[in-house]
């Protein structure tokens, strides 16, 4: 029983670690990445620079800069990806941190070909780029974690439901 308290005390204060900087772990990780595999890949397709997090995109004599936000790397989501990782109990340590691999994994592969048809779009002056922005914005980016939370939990086989389940042992526990 020790164990399991001490598994659930670990995994939030995890959790509370993790956010109280402002997810800066996130971001600090997560930004050099997202934005040299997003120069790597328009390199590919048009002549441009990169300068700390903004990407200059050169495309008929029109210079495009293409500046990476946090926003853009998407820490918070990341970070949701952690919280439903961290808050399943009942996962093996060496499957957590294989299932929080894949997951993160995952979404960066989506995040990275966010940003790169966004760019697209921005740069050929579609009228799609300001909707696509917004609809990514607002509605896919948690859908894209919640088909990888599901897709994890099928995959893996979960039977735990986050927060639920710890609460539930806690409160049998204590009720006994």
């Amino acid at each position: 029983m020790k164990k399991q308290f001490l598994s659930i005390f670990i995994r939030y204060i995890i959790l509370l670690a993790v956010a109280i900087p402002n997810l800066y772990l996130f971001y600090l990780i997560f930004t050099p990445l997202t934005t040299n595999i997003v120069y790597l890949i328009l390199n590919l397709f048009y002549g441009s620079s990169l300068i700390e997090n903004t990407i200059t995109i050169i495309h008929n004599n029109l210079a495009y800069p293409i500046e990476i936000i946090p926003a853009c790397v998407a820490g918070s989501a990341y970070y949701l990806l952690l919280i439903l990782n961290l808050s399943t109990s009942k996962i093996k340590f060496n499957k957590r941190i294989l299932m929080i691999i894949a997951s993160f994994l995952v979404f960066f592969i989506i995040n990275v070909l966010r940003i790169v048809l966004l760019t697209f779009f921005h740069i050929s002056n579609s009228n799609l780029f300001n909707i696509a922005h917004q609809f990514f914005w607002y509605f896919l980016s948690i859908i894209f974690v919640i088909i990888i939370w599901f897709a994890q939990v099928k995959l893996q086989k979960i039977k735990s439901i986050p927060f639920y389940s710890d609460i539930n042992l806690l409160y049998n526990k204590i009720k006994k």
